[in-house]
């Protein structure tokens, strides 16, 4: 090697090990969060996605609607008692659940923490990105599912490990949008915003809390739920990417909501419904 190469390599070498270090120091900032995290939701009767997981389903969740937004409800748990899926249609059509709702899922949650971003990959098909990188919040935002998240980490204890995140996610979203299978609703306006605290229980080091407020124009007031997560054991968690497609025999045209009976034939899913409109089909052959 010649003296100029060696020098060279010195120059870089002085380059590089102190950036190494200096990131290596900044990943040990970052609280360790990975593997699987499963939701944490009491048995009750009912569904198990809900908002709030200490309280039952639809209405037992005691959301505090708006008179208007109660009304609302009420409807829609009509037609569903008919057998239709009311304000619940877009997310049975295998849509998207978007937010809060993505955040109740029960299938596995998967934290990946960068200085930049923290992605949240929900259920299996769902993400987040939660922006801590310090920009502005944009103004020309187009509808999303999840919306736009801009979050700041924390250190509360000051052992120089952060251990909050705080978000604020805010619209637009495309909707409607519900907290439930039930059809509880947000408002139409599709104009929310959710704030949160995700962080670790301090006695139980495998439980996650989120606890999220939403502030919607179809609530009286803001609305708040502590959502936990279990980490899993496994080391190398199985992350399988699901469908809400796979194996569904409904099919949604319009608004209406149909089922694929077992012999292959279109049925009705409530009582008195109409047929989908065929006049661009031939007349079935004798």
């Amino acid at each position: 090697m010649s003296y100029r190469s060696a020098l060279a390599m010195l120059a870089w070498a002085a380059v590089i090990v102190p950036t190494v270090g200096a990131a290596q120091a900044q990943d040990k900032k970052y609280p360790d969060w990975k593997g699987e995290w499963t939701t944490v939701v009491p048995r009750m009767p009912g569904q198990q996605l809900r908002f709030d997981p200490s309280k039952p389903y639809g209405r037992g969740q005691e959301a505090p609607l708006t008179d208007e937004y109660k009304k609302i409800y009420q409807d829609n748990l009509a037609e569903q008692a008919e057998g239709g899926q009311g304000l619940f249609l877009g997310h049975a059509s295998c849509l998207p659940a978007g937010m809060p709702t993505m955040m109740s899922s029960g299938g596995p949650h998967e934290y990946i923490i960068t200085p930049e971003t923290t992605y949240i990959a929900s259920g299996g098909s769902d993400l987040r990105r939660i922006f801590t990188d310090g920009r502005s919040w944009p103004t020309d935002l187009q509808p999303t599912y999840q919306g736009f998240s801009m979050g700041k980490w924390i250190d509360e204890d000051g052992d120089g490990v952060y251990d909050v995140l705080e978000v604020e996610t805010r619209g637009p979203f495309k909707g409607p949008r519900t907290y439930d299978a039930t059809g509880l609703p947000l408002h139409f306006d599709n104009d929310s915003t959710f704030k949160e605290r995700i962080f670790l229980d301090k006695n139980d080091p495998n439980i996650l809390h989120d606890v999220i407020t939403v502030f919607d124009r179809a609530l009286t007031r803001p609305w708040t739920a502590d959502k936990t997560y279990r980490h899993g054991k496994s080391k190398y968690p199985n992350w399988s990417l699901t469908s809400c497609l796979e194996g569904t025999n409904y099919v949604t045209i319009g608004r209406e909501f149909y089922l694929v009976g077992g012999e292959g034939y279109l049925m009705p899913t409530r009582k008195g419904q109409s047929p989908p409109d065929t006049r661009y089909f031939r007349p079935a052959q004798k």
